[in-house]
């Protein structure tokens, strides 16, 4: 048996990219927590398994994998039942490529630590924060609502009817999104996958606040 233990922090969007994926695959792990906010990632302890001191980090397989993307395509070839990336090489490229317009477009301009980047060198308090971040949201997402809703190969999910790698990445982001009060009326087939993706458990137990260390956080 493969002892798993997931290095996470409940309200990452990345963590919660890893939470889904190992759920799908029904892989059951060990969760250690490390508080962002209290800079716990940047101890010592921490920096000894991630030298980046990002979460998510996966121990596996006498392994330390970083990078949420690596990590879920790595599980997806370790554990290929209930695969996340389509058979064919061109549905592999596309939801790589609606994936990476989240988790290389998005995300990193809108995370915790360029917050709080914008916050210490630049004044940016909460409203400003919050303006920052709908507008990169709004750069990446209407495309992407364009992009799903002319596109043959959406189904009940990004592509086709069953979830994958670029569900898992929209999942993450949409709900970020809601904690900043973006508004997501532009974006009816995002929303729809979106709602799909709630309906299955393998979502709804990633949610940050499912996670044992949401407590008083």
């Amino acid at each position: 048996m493969t002892t798993i233990r997931l290095h996470s922090y409940f309200r990452s969007s990345t963590s919660v990219r890893v939470r889904v994926a190992l759920a799908l695959k029904g892989l059951g792990y060990d969760y250690v927590a490390w508080n962002l906010r209290a800079d716990e990632h940047r101890s010592r302890s921490y920096l000894d398994i991630n030298a980046q001191g990002f979460v998510p980090a996966l121990e596996m397989d006498g392994l330390v994998l970083t990078q949420s993307l690596p990590i879920i395509e790595y599980l997806d070839e370790r554990f290929p039942e209930t695969p996340l990336l389509p058979a064919d090489s061109a549905g592999r490229a596309r939801v790589r490529s609606l994936a990476a317009m989240v988790a290389s477009d998005l995300h990193p301009l809108n995370n915790l630590r360029v917050l709080r980047h914008l916050e210490s060198q630049y004044g940016a308090d909460q409203a400003s924060q919050a303006a920052w971040f709908r507008h990169w949201t709004r750069a990446t997402l209407d495309p992407l609502e364009a992009v799903l809703a002319q596109s043959e190969h959406v189904g009940r999910f990004c592509h086709g009817d069953q979830p994958g790698l670029a569900d898992i990445c929209l999942f993450a982001q949409m709900l970020n999104n809601r904690r900043f009060g973006v508004d997501e009326s532009a974006w009816p087939t995002l929303a729809r996958i979106h709602k799909a993706c709630c309906d299955l458990s393998a979502f709804d137990s990633a949610r940050p606040e499912r996670q044992v260390d949401a407590v008083h956080r």
